[in-house]
């Protein structure tokens, strides 16, 4: 490992502590080293908030060493006027002299404009390191600005016969298939990003309401696929926050439930990424149930799916979505597997 990859993954290690918070702006982390030692960190914590490269500098106590150091920065520094003033300038400012930078910016506003301007200010910059780990840090930002779209993560738990449901059961209420352990992660997961769909059967069989009850984090935007519009108002969806439902009746929006229609002309996966993409959410996870997973399979709109295999077994009942895909990672998580599974068809 060089030095420069070492203090890198500090700037990723940074950067992820605020996973979930900072959308619609990228993750991004940033260090300054003067003599082999850092002297200022910091990260994005929210949009509208300062830039990671502002807060690093801002966290370096003796500001002379400045014009002495390096400052690391996992993403390329901003060259534009938005909520807050461009990182790049107070760089030049300052007069840090050396820059290393993990990857550039995508976004038109950005993309080249922070490296130009350093580079012409008379600054060493070093592009590229870590490149693919800082690219893979934001690949909700960068799915979401290449291809208009949001970052689609499938998310289900089978059975070890391949059952998501059982046949019958008496009530609304789940039949877990997971562990504790594999819930939590879940509501971790749900807390990362912007937004969670289910169908209108899966609403009916469990009356989830899809928070981060067992997390601590932002519950994301629910969705939900009603294309007859026949779900009870005291579905659990539909308390507490906001839930958008994708129908096909003529419906008016209520305080905090908004109707989408559906149109005949898109599949349903294309008209939900079109809706969110319109909204600006960067991300979405979709819970279920086998029918709107597998729809989404079809289109080949997914870009990493989650699957939870636990020990039980239901002989008869709802049958998994069907995926063929590359498998990346297998987890053990308290006894339940976990396999991630990576569409490389939505490769960047």
């Amino acid at each position: 490992m060089t030095t420069d990859e070492k203090y890198m993954w500090r700037c990723l290690s940074l950067a992820h502590k605020a996973m979930g918070y900072t959308y619609p702006n990228p993750l991004v982390g940033s260090v300054i080293v003067h003599n082999g030692q850092i002297i200022g960190e910091g990260w994005h914590t929210k949009a509208g908030e300062p830039h990671a490269e502002v807060n690093a500098i801002s966290s370096v106590k003796d500001k002379n060493l400045l014009k002495e150091s390096t400052l690391y920065v996992s993403l390329e520094p901003c060259a534009h006027f938005g909520k807050t003033p461009p990182c790049a300038d107070l760089i030049i400012e300052k007069e840090i002299p050396r820059i290393v930078i993990g990857c550039t910016d995508i976004h038109s506003k950005v993309s080249g404009k922070g490296i130009e301007r350093l580079q012409q200010a008379g600054r060493e910059v070093v592009l590229g390191v870590l490149e693919e780990e800082c690219q893979a840090l934001n690949v909700r930002f960068f799915t979401f600005h290449s291809r208009k779209r949001p970052y689609i993560i499938l998310k289900w738990a089978q059975t070890a016969d391949g059952f998501i449901a059982p046949e019958h059961k008496d009530t609304n209420t789940p039949v877990w298939i997971s562990n504790d352990f594999s819930q939590q992660l879940t509501h971790l997961w749900r807390a990362q990003e912007e937004a969670i769909l289910v169908g209108k059967n899966t609403i009916i069989k469990d009356n989830p309401s899809l928070t981060t009850r067992h997390w601590v984090g932002n519950n994301p935007l629910r969705l939900v696929i009603d294309a007859d519009h026949s779900l009870p108002a005291s579905s659990a969806i539909f308390q507490g926050g906001n839930t958008v439902v994708f129908t096909s009746k003529e419906v008016s929006n209520t305080s905090n439930v908004s109707f989408v229609p559906l149109s005949s002309g898109l599949s349903m996966p294309e008209q939900v990424c079109n809706y969110l993409y319109e909204k600006q959410i960067q991300s979405l996870i979709v819970e279920g149930g086998t029918q709107v997973l597998q729809q989404f399979i079809e289109k080949g709109l997914w870009d990493e799916a989650r699957l939870f295999v636990g020990n039980s077994q239901f002989l008869k009942g709802t049958k998994a979505p069907l995926l063929q895909a590359n498998l990346v990672k297998i987890h053990n998580i308290g006894g339940d597997h976990l396999f991630i599974y990576k569409n490389s068809s939505s490769d960047l």
